[in-house]
């Protein structure tokens, strides 16, 4: 899996949900609706979901390894501070 495109929109809200990003894998998939929040114990991923008829929220996209993860995870958080900085900077 090579990550082809990553886009990062920053938010300006005051709230733990700091940006949304999507990422292009391998110039053939696009999965939108990624959230970058600033968690108590550091910054991570929230893949896009859906509430279920019982209140309860499921992925609706996710990897099924670690290391995967990790990789995506890594890249997105890169991009964002890449653009948090450039607005800062603006």
């Amino acid at each position: 899996m090579n990550i082809t495109d990553t886009r990062v929109r920053v938010l300006k809200r005051d709230s733990r949900l700091r940006a949304v990003a999507s990422v292009t894998i391998d110039d053939v998939l696009v999965i939108h609706d990624i959230k970058v929040i600033e968690g108590d114990k550091g910054w991570f991923i929230a893949m896009p979901s859906r509430q279920t008829a019982d209140g309860e929220y499921r992925d609706i996209v996710h990897p099924l390894n670690t290391e995967t993860r990790q990789e995506l995870q890594e890249t997105i958080l890169e991009a964002y501070k890449a653009a948090a900085s450039a607005e800062s900077e603006a």
